[in-house]
C-alpha cells in the first residue's frame, strides 16, 4: 500500500516538474459556454423569482400574484387533479417563477419544490400543462472514523462527518452498545455512503460496514439482505438485531439509575426505584424496545401518563411520566419495536421531564441497564456462504475507498487537484 502511494506521489513530482519545463505553445481558442439547465429549462432564455409558500397560500392566488391570469390558474388547477393533489402544497416549502425575457415579461413557468429531490412544474409557456418531476440522487463512498470525547454527534462532526451519520449508527447499534454509556475512548470506523442533489448534501446513505469500540470491546457491523430485508451482522453471521433495544429513547442521559433504597425527590421517602430515569426534553418521542401488546394506558398519581407493554411470557415493560400518548394507542393494540408509544414528559410525582423506564422479568423487576436480549432471526444456513462473500467484499471495498482518500490527502498537501489527476 505504502510503495504503490510512494510511486504515484513520485511520479506527479516528476510531472509537476516536467510541466514546469515545457515551452507554452498553446494557441488561444474560443470557449463556448455550455447552457445551462434548470428543471429541464434553458436559464439564459428567462428570468427567475423564488420564494417560499407562506400561510394562507393557495394554489389559484400564488399563481395569479406571480403573474398568470384567473383563467390560466383556474385551467392548472384543473391539469392537476390526475398528476398532483394542490391541497398537499405545504406553507415554508419553495417555489421559484420563470419569466420570458421580453418587453412585457409573462410567467412562463411556476415550480414548486414537493420535497427536496420532487419538484412540479405548472406551464403557462407554450401550452398549458402539469408534470411531476424528480431531481438526480448521486452517491459517494466514504469511510470515517472517530475518537469519542464529548458525544456521539459532537465528535462525529468534529471529525468532519455529517451528524446524521451519528443517528444512523446509533440505529444499528441500538440493541448492542450502551449510547447512554460511551467513554471517553470508545471509537468507531465506518464504510458509508453520502447522498447529493447535485452539488448538495441530502441524506446519508447506506452504510456497508462498521466497527464500534465500546467499553474495550469491538462490535462489528455487515449489512447483508436476508428475506430481501437489509440487516446488520457480526463476522460470526450473528444478527445485531435483538428482541429489545438497548434503551427506549435517543440521545439522552440516566438521571438515576435502578435501586432498592432510593429517597423520592418529592416526597423525601426512601423506597425501592426499579427502573432507569431517562432525562430528557418534554416531547421526545419515547418507543417500545420490542414488539408488544399494550395492557395498560392510564394516568396514575405517581406514574403520571403511563403504558405498560406486555412482550411476551416472560418479560413486560413500563414508561412513566409521559406528557400525552402516541395518536392512537390503546389497551390491546398490538406495537412494534421501535415504535413511538408517547411523549417524555413530567406527569405525575416528577421534578422535571424524564422518562422512568421499568422491565419486570417473570413478574419480578429488573436492572434494565443488565437485561440480557435474546436474538432475533439468526442468518440461515443456505446463506452462510453468501453472507461471507459479502463481508469480504464490504472489507475490500473499505481497503480501496482507504487508499483513496489517503491518496487524496498527499495530492492537497502537494497542491494538486486530485479531480484532475484521476482525469489524467
Amino acid at each position: 500500500m505504502k510503495r504503490l502511494v510512494y510511486s504515484v506521489f513520485a511520479m506527479l513530482l516528476i510531472a509537476a516538474c516536467a510541466n514546469e519545463n515545457e515551452t507554452d505553445l498553446t494557441v488561444p481558442v474560443s470557449v463556448v459556454q455550455e447552457e445551462v439547465y434548470e428543471f429541464g429549462f434553458p436559464v439564459s432564455e428567462f428570468d427567475s423569482k423564488e420564494g417560499v409558500i407562506k400561510r394562507g397560500d393557495f394554489f389559484a392566488t400564488l399563481a395569479t400574484r406571480l403573474g398568470a391570469s384567473a383563467a390560466d390558474a383556474y385551467a392548472l388547477s384543473q391539469a392537476s387533479e390526475d398528476v398532483f393533489d394542490l391541497k398537499t402544497i405545504k406553507v415554508g416549502n419553495g417555489y421559484k417563477a420563470f419569466y420570458t425575457r421580453e418587453e412585457e415579461p409573462s410567467l412562463a413557468y411556476l415550480v414548486y419544490e414537493d420535497t427536496r429531490t420532487r419538484y412540479v412544474v405548472f406551464g403557462l409557456h407554450d401550452s398549458l400543462f402539469v408534470r411531476v418531476d424528480e431531481r438526480g440522487v448521486s452517491s459517494t463512498i466514504k469511510y470515517g472514523e472517530a475518537v469519542i470525547n464529548s458525544s456521539l454527534w459532537n465528535d462525529v462532526s468534529d471529525a468532519g462527518m455529517n451528524p446524521l451519520l451519528a443517528l444512523r449508527l446509533s440505529e444499528i447499534y441500538a440493541w448492542s452498545v450502551d449510547f447512554f454509556g460511551l467513554r471517553k475512548g470508545d471509537s468507531f470506523k465506518v464504510l458509508y455512503e453520502e447522498l447529493y442533489v447535485g452539488d448538495q448534501f441530502f441524506d446519508i446513505g447506506t452504510i456497508h460496514s462498521a466497527v464500534f469500540r465500546h467499553a474495550g470491546k469491538d462490535y462489528d457491523a455487515f449489512r447483508f439482505i436476508q428475506d430481501q430485508i437489509p440487516q446488520y451482522w457480526n463476522e460470526k453471521g450473528e444478527n445485531l438485531k435483538k428482541a429489545f433495544l438497548k434503551a427506549p429513547l435517543s440521545f439522552t442521559r440516566i438521571s438515576s439509575g435502578f435501586s432498592y433504597a432510593r429517597r423520592h425527590p418529592v416526597t423525601r421517602v426512601v423506597r425501592p426505584h426499579t427502573g432507569i430515569d431517562y432525562a430528557a426534553p418534554t416531547g421526545t418521542p419515547v418507543m417500545s424496545i420490542g414488539d408488544g401488546v399494550v395492557t395498560q394506558r392510564a394516568y396514575t398519581r405517581g406514574g403520571g401518563n403511563q403504558v405498560k407493554i406486555r412482550h411476551n411470557s416472560t418479560y413486560t415493560t413500563a414508561y412513566l411520566h409521559l406528557s400525552r400518548f402516541a395518536k392512537g394507542l390503546s389497551v390491546g393494540k398490538r406495537v412494534r419495536q421501535g415504535e413511538v408509544i408517547g411523549y417524555v414528559g413530567s406527569t405525575g410525582l416528577s421534578t422535571g421531564p424524564h422518562l422512568d423506564f421499568r422491565v419486570w422479568k417473570n413478574g419480578s423487576p429488573i436492572n434494565p441497564l443488565r437485561m440480557e436480549s435474546p436474538p432475533a432471526d439468526p442468518l440461515k444456513e443456505e446463506n452462510k456462504e453468501l453472507f461471507a462473500a459479502s463481508m469480504q467484499r464490504a472489507k475490500q471495498l473499505r481497503d480501496s475507498v482507504i487508499s483513496v482518500q489517503y491518496l487524496d490527502t498527499i495530492l492537497l498537501t502537494i497542491g494538486l487537484d486530485a479531480s484532475v489527476v484521476y482525469a489524467r
